[in-house]
């Protein structure tokens, strides 16, 4: 059967992979009829009712998904599709309450207008009763108009289609998850619509782990356990975790907040490189936003002096190390390196087709693009783009390949940076105070 997702109209290059990534989780066999990033409508071939309602009910970016009824490229096109298409369905819905809206995408219609074009379905003869709250069925007409069409003076929609409301998503998760709302944020805290859509594509769901290893005030742990999974989550800064003081919010009381408390694992502090976790296929999904490096360089734990000795520091009769205050000493650390660390740590960690989603800067430049990292044991299924002015960020999503189907590849290895400093260290970060002016490197 034929059905139509209603997008919202942000975030266009996200909304196929996670719809996709939906139908993997439910098991769906999805067939993509037309999809355009330019409109909001997307035609999708389903097996069942059952399984459109699965696919949408937990969609961020879809708003609705409708039965479609028929399409044209006017009104009178779309009276005979109608007609021919759907005629068997009339009588399934002849005595329920109904009511019919209109969807205009980029045009406007008056009400008079509206109130003319629904009776002009008078043909369907529906004996129900009118409803505009809690009728039994909605019908919706969709219009697909030029952009500025009434300052190029179109007076009518290129297309129309009919369909009727089957269920509606979880946008209404944004607002509940929505950062001016949550007690204990950071200044990396991540949207909450974008946190939401990354924990879909990464096919969070209950009886899964999930790990954040920069999990910061733990915007991707929350969204994650939205869904039903037990998130974990480190980062290098213990601060990010415990907040600014025992009486203080912090990262658990987010959990608290939103009631999720029983899908909390737990947090610690470590960087990837001196990870305390054993070496094993532990996780079924990881969802990170590494630091860029922008506001201070990266950095890992270890000396910057590697020649230094280890002797431990002891003050007033104990060792420094073991004081509440005390701070582990940190190095500069690569960019392009944590990249390949992160990809070399999804592939010991994930479960077979468990998933990694972690979002890259990168500048629009394409001769300063940097290029997505690979390995050989992951599979890279989507790429999502949010575009800036001189630079983007790239969600990218990795599937963990069977060991029975990985193929060991050589691969060119990343040229290894020299220097000591920020800048040095990692080419976004220069390319970004520079204004990615072509020629920066």
């Amino acid at each position: 059967m034929e059905y139509m997702i209603r997008f919202t109209h942000v975030h266009e290059t996200f909304r196929l992979p996670e719809i996709k990534a939906l139908a993997v989780l439910e098991g769906i066999d999805l067939e993509v009829i037309s999809y355009s990033a330019d409109s909001p409508y997307c035609f999708v071939k389903l097996p069942s009712e059952e399984a459109a309602i699965k696919l949408a009910k937990r969609s961020i970016l879809a708003k609705a998904i409708y039965e479609v009824w028929g399409s044209g490229s006017s009104y009178e096109d779309l009276h005979d599709n109608v007609r021919g298409v759907s005629q068997h369905l009339w009588p399934l819905y002849k005595t329920c309450s109904f009511k019919f809206s209109i969807d205009s995408f980029q045009g406007t219609r008056s009400t008079e207008t509206h109130r003319k074009l629904i009776e002009g379905f008078k043909f369907l003869e529906f004996e129900g009763p009118i409803r505009m709250k809690n009728a039994d069925q909605e019908f919706c007409l969709f219009e697909e108009w030029v952009f500025q069409s009434e300052r190029l003076g179109i007076l009518e929609p290129h297309s129309v289609h009919m369909g009727r409301f089957i269920c509606g998503s979880d946008r209404d998760a944004i607002g509940i998850y929505d950062l001016k709302k949550r007690k204990y944020i950071c200044t990396t805290s991540m949207d909450a619509e974008l946190a939401l859509i990354t924990a879909n594509i990464t096919l969070a769901a209950p009886g899964k782990i999930f790990y954040d290893p920069f999990v910061g005030s733990g915007s991707f742990p929350v969204a994650c356990a939205h869904f039903g999974a037990f998130a974990f989550g480190s980062d290098i800064d213990g601060r990010s975790i415990r907040g600014k003081g025992k009486s203080k919010p912090n990262l658990y009381s987010n959990f608290v907040q939103y009631g999720i408390t029983d899908l909390f694992g737990d947090s610690f502090i470590a960087d990837l490189t001196h990870t305390p976790l054993r070496k094993a296929r532990l996780f079924d999904g990881i969802v990170c936003d590494p630091p860029y490096g922008v506001r201070e360089g990266l950095k890992v734990l270890g000396s910057r002096d590697p020649t230094k000795g280890k002797v431990p520091v002891i003050r007033d009769g104990k060792a420094h190390h073991e004081l509440d205050a005390y701070i582990p000493p940190k190095r500069p650390y690569s960019f392009l390196a944590m990249l390949d660390d992160i990809l070399e740590f999804a592939s010991i960690s994930l479960v077979d087709n468990g998933r990694l989603s972690f979002w890259m800067p990168t500048a629009n430049d394409e001769d300063q693009e940097i290029k997505i990292p690979e390995h050989h044991a992951l599979e890279i299924v989507s790429t999502c783009t949010q575009e800036f002015n001189r630079w983007s960020r790239k969600l990218i999503t990795y599937r963990r390949i069977p060991d029975s189907e990985v193929v060991a590849i050589t691969r060119e290895k990343r040229v290894k940076e020299d220097g000591v400093n920020a800048d040095d260290l990692n080419p976004f970060r220069k390319g970004y105070f520079k204004g990615f002016k072509a020629g920066f490197r």
